[in-house]
């Protein structure tokens, strides 16, 4: 017996050790790692429909799925990404150049709506110091983009790589994808229907969140840029994709590009483009964030807006970009542990002893 113990105590270790080991391997590609996962995990019940038409090929729907993803959703970022930087490296110069000065905007604020800057006065805000800190704010945010522009093309084996391993990876996923769970289901000691539990939860949560943040996103996202292009704002593609990026942020994120964009319009004498920012702002993009977001990530997580709102900003901090996937994910999880926990205790409480019968007055006390 005591052999038997040793036995399971030091493989238990042995496996512990090995799999830290394997995880500080490959470490440095965890990131394409979990984007394939996550992008096999939106396009699955596409590839499922291939599979199912080119059957028993199984290695050719694959394929099909990841040229799929190439075209519908690498190529478009890729463009957009080649757009904002453009427009964004176009900002800088301007700005560097003073061609864009964000005094003159103050002054005509001043002259236009004196109500305003009294407002901010009496509020502490000092419109002097307010200004200098836009433009400060406004050079580092273009700069910052055009670097990271830089920094991608300087940097393009990397990415490269990161690319195509990636997709290599999602190819697999997709091909295999099965039979890797069944594997995982078989090794794990918690029982298989609370794995095939969890592994439901981490599909459906990374799913709605996925498809909730990018739906969300690039609806409110063009519409905005729409809205700017039509009003003659500049840079209309960036300031787009900046309320796409915003709208992680429910009911507030594109907010604070639109609201300020209209303040600009109202105080240099356009009245009626600041008053249509406004409304398209409130009633539109406003709306969207409203009534999608409810119907994509919080119906299929099962879990209340708050606790989204949380775990996504928790994510961002901890995670970065992925974290917009892995905080739903992980509070989902914790939810779904909690629950099977809460079951498990109630399983092992003995059941309420039956109520004691007075045998002196052979009826029930109560």
């Amino acid at each position: 017996m005591n052999e038997q113990v040793t036995r399971r105590v030091f493989f238990g270790v042995l496996l512990l050790l090995v799999t830290v080991a394997f995880l500080w391997l490959i470490q440095g590609f965890l990131q394409p790692i979990f984007w394939a996962i996550a992008l096999g995990i939106l396009v699955y019940p596409v590839h499922s429909r291939l599979r199912q038409k080119l059957e028993p090929h199984d290695t050719l729907a694959a394929a099909a799925s990841v040229i799929l993803v190439v075209l519908v959703v690498i190529m478009p970022i890729v463009g957009v990404g080649m757009a904002v930087t453009g427009e964004a490296t176009a900002l800088y110069e301007r700005l560097s150049s003073r061609d864009i000065d964000l005094s003159r905007i103050l002054e005509a604020a001043r002259q236009n709506l004196p109500q305003l800057v009294s407002f901010m006065e009496s509020t502490g805000i000092d419109p002097e110091r307010l200004q200098s800190q836009l433009s400060s704010s406004a050079v580092q945010i273009s700069q910052f983009v055009a670097s990271r522009a830089l920094a991608i093309g300087q940097d393009t084996l990397r990415i490269a790589v990161y690319f195509f391993l990636m997709l290599y990876l999602l190819f697999f996923f997709l091909r295999d994808g099965r039979r890797m769970l069944d594997g995982v289901v078989r090794a794990l000691p918690l029982g298989d229907e609370r794995e095939r539990h969890l592994f439901a939860r981490f599909t459906d949560v990374s799913r709605a969140t996925i498809k909730g943040t990018v739906v969300v996103g690039i609806v409110q996202g063009t519409i905005g840029g729409l809205t700017f292009s039509v009003l003659g704002i500049g840079a209309p593609f960036l300031w787009g994709v900046v309320m796409s990026l915003l709208s992680i942020l429910p009911a507030v994120g594109p907010a604070l590009v639109w609201i300020p964009a209209a303040i600009v319009l109202i105080v240099n004498d356009r009245l009626v483009a600041g008053i249509v920012l406004i409304v398209v702002g409130v009633l539109v993009i406003g709306l969207v964030d409203n009534l999608l977001r409810p119907v994509l990530v919080g119906r299929d997580t099962r879990m209340p807006d708050y606790l989204i709102l949380i775990a996504t900003l928790g994510g961002l901090a901890a995670f970065g970009l992925a974290g917009i996937v892995l905080g739903p994910i992980i509070a989902a999880f914790f939810l779904s542990i909690w629950e099977m926990a809460a079951e498990e205790f109630a399983a092992a409480t003995p059941a309420d002893e039956p109520p004691v019968v007075d045998a002196a007055h052979g009826d029930d006390p109560t």
